[in-house]
């Protein structure tokens, strides 16, 4: 995967097009279990007003999404190399703050 410096911050501004149009960039092929991810991930910006780092994705992805869905294997699996830095672009959120 390439890096891409087009994390958005406007949450309006995001679609799944859109997303879809980043990651084709990221050589990623997204599918509906990548969106709900995006999703859970849009949900707790709007929430708590910053991205979620790897932790808090895991911990709100499987009280949304189930257990299984909510480990760091399956997120690494769908968002290879930095799972909560690659569902921020996707998802058209600012770089998590922990995320090098």
């Amino acid at each position: 995967m390439t890096e891409s410096p087009n994390h958005l911050d406007k949450l309006p501004q995001w679609s799944i097009a859109s997303a879809q149009s980043v990651a084709d960039q990221q050589q990623l092929e997204l599918k509906d279990q990548h969106i709900d991810v995006l999703l859970v991930a849009r949900d707790f910006y709007d929430t708590y007003g910053f991205s979620p780092s790897m932790r808090p994705l895991c911990k709100l992805t499987a009280s949304k999404l189930g257990t299984e869905k909510g480990r760091s294997v399956y997120l690494n699996k769908l968002f290879p190399g930095s799972p909560a830095k690659i569902v921020a672009l996707l998802a058209g959120l600012p770089k998590p703050k922990n995320c090098l």
